[in-house]
């Protein structure tokens, strides 16, 4: 499991190691492993042009002290500071004495920059002075971030103004939610963890890997016939949509459960293609409603909220739902929005869900009181039975094309119906859609996913 901490966390963390160590010590080990990363971006490091755009704080400090270990090493560096009159006094007084500068202007030619503006205190986009320092940057210059990216919310991922773009960014002591969650994350590029020693609490975010995916994965065992592996069923389709039905069942019959079920009037399509498809109504440990229903359907969608089982909605299932109907039910439910819909629920603007996912998605479990998986560039599973927001490791751009969320649907439905959480089913389905997709390559159709997906297991599975 990768877990981030919150600034809160890890500011605290700092301040109870500092106090057992010597003064300066815990900069000096995030300086080391700073400066090991950067002298392995360089091409060689004697020789090596290095600028650093040094901020007033902490930040600042690291950025120094690994400039002047670089320097040390015979690479030129030279530091430009935000504010000339606020520079780490004991950085700076260390970068000069191992042949290191400080300069007014950012060089023309640089091999490297390294971005120490703003630390993971910093908020609200980059300021006018930081902002021109880096419109400076030299084009196609690699750029390393300390901490993270000057510019990003390192709780959220938000970026509410001008903020740095990295290759890499050095993380120190444990990653931060800004990391993981896009904007946020789009911007940093490769992520490159230090441990610092750092003993921390709960996590804000986490994301879960290989292992614990297959940990949570449903395997048949010498007694299970396919009623004990979960029966789901499939509420989607009509006459406008109809390959939303054959697309969600495709994902279902992939998930897990031992049968899928479905009611709609795509059964001749889904057969056609699924003839191992269950059609017309019967019992199910779980429902998937919404891929494709259309418009006026509102009704079906209430009568399976009315069942004690498990239910998945998604797409037109989610227009006008009762937020007091959901939190009264004792089963699961898991919505399943991209940011569009997600803002229709949440009475938002589409625009600030993209900007704050983090918050939407904790917004919307919270409201509706139910398992989300918001889908999108990142995304993010929130619960109220699990105290970190999971986020999704794996997809790619090519995702993004039609079918490809019925599909998620249906393996999601699949997993709740085989007993998994509906955050668990949710994490466990974005994890092997996003994994299918890569195996499947691009450009994919939205059925090149649902082929993938038992490749995906098994590589999950594997030792």
């Amino acid at each position: 499991m990768r877990t981030a901490y919150s600034v809160e966390n890890v500011r605290a963390a700092e301040r109870e190691l500092m106090a057992r160590l010597p003064e300066g010590a815990l900069m000096q080990r995030a300086a080391a492993g700073l400066a090991a990363v950067c002298a392995g971006l360089l091409p060689r490091v004697y020789g090596g042009r290095v600028v650093l755009l040094v901020g007033p704080g902490d930040n600042g400090g690291d950025a120094l002290y690994a400039g002047a270990r670089l320097a040390r090493r015979g690479a030129g560096v030279t530091a430009v500071p935000m504010d000339p009159e606020r520079m780490h006094a004991g950085g700076s007084a260390a970068l000069r004495a191992a042949g290191g500068r400080i300069a007014r202007e950012v060089p023309r030619r640089a091999d490297l920059v390294v971005d120490g503006l703003l630390g993971i205190g910093g908020r609200g986009g980059l300021r006018p002075a930081a902002a021109a320092l880096v419109e400076r940057i030299p084009q196609g210059v690699p750029v390393v971030a300390v901490d993270l990216p000057s510019g990003v919310d390192a709780d959220t991922g938000e970026v509410a103004g001008p903020a740095v773009t990295a290759d890499v960014t050095v993380t120190f002591g444990a990653y931060k939610p800004g990391l993981l969650i896009d904007p946020g994350a789009s911007r940093a590029g490769v992520v490159h963890l230090v441990d610092i020693g750092l003993d921390l609490s709960a996590p804000a975010v986490e994301a879960l890997q290989h292992a614990d995916v297959a940990g949570l994965l449903p395997v048949p065992t010498a007694s299970s016939d396919k009623y004990r592996r979960g029966v789901v069923g499939i509420v989607a389709g009509s006459l406008q949509y109809p390959g939303a039905a054959v697309l969600a069942v495709a994902g279902a019959l992939r998930g897990g459960a031992g049968a899928v079920r479905y009611v709609g009037p795509g059964a001749e399509s889904v057969l056609a293609r699924y003839p191992e498809t269950l059609i017309g109504r019967g019992r199910v440990q779980a429902w998937v409603v919404g891929p494709g229903l259309g418009e006026g359907r509102g009704g079906e969608v209430a009568d399976l909220l009315a069942q004690d089982v498990p239910v998945l909605v998604d797409a037109d299932g989610l227009r006008g739902l009762d937020a007091e109907v959901l939190r009264a039910r004792t089963a699961p439910t898991l919505l399943t929005p991209h940011a569009g819909e997600a803002a229709a629920l949440l009475a938002v603007s589409r625009e600030s869900v993209e900007a704050g996912r983090l918050a939407a998605a904790r917004a919307l479990s919270q409201r509706y009181g139910a398992a989300v998986l918001l889908k999108g560039s990142t995304t993010l599973v929130a619960s109220g039975g699990v105290a970190a927001v999971r986020v999704n490791p794996t997809g790619t751009a090519w995702l993004a094309t039609a079918g490809s969320g019925d599909v998620l649907s249906g393996l999601a439905g699949s997993l709740l119906a085989s007993g998994l959480s509906g955050a668990d089913a949710g994490s466990v389905a974005a994890y092997l859609h996003g994994l299918a997709a890569r195996i499947a390559g691009g450009p994919l159709l939205a059925q090149d996913v649902a082929a993938a997906l038992p490749a995906a297991w098994r590589d999950v599975r594997r030792p």
